[in-house]
């Protein structure tokens, strides 16, 4: 089902942009730059509810769980 495909695809441009944020990359690459673009509307309001947790985002985390969730429903 093409919407099961897409919310993999968002999964895995989610885990990449985590792997980018553990990597020294200058954040004005492209790349990087495309990757914050898809990723940060859906992470910083996710952000916004998650207490801190001494400097641990726990941001992608959690919206790969919901990810994870909303593919099961179809």
């Amino acid at each position: 089902m093409l919407l099961i495909r897409l919310i993999d695809l968002y999964s895995l441009i989610v885990v990449a942009a985590v792997v980018v944020s553990w990597i020294n990359v200058r954040r004005d690459h492209p790349a990087v730059r495309l990757l914050h673009g898809l990723t940060e509307p859906v992470l910083a309001p996710i952000r916004k509810v998650l207490p801190p947790l001494g400097g641990i985002d726990l941001s992608p985390v959690v919206l790969l769980i919901a990810l994870r969730v909303l593919a099961s429903l179809f």
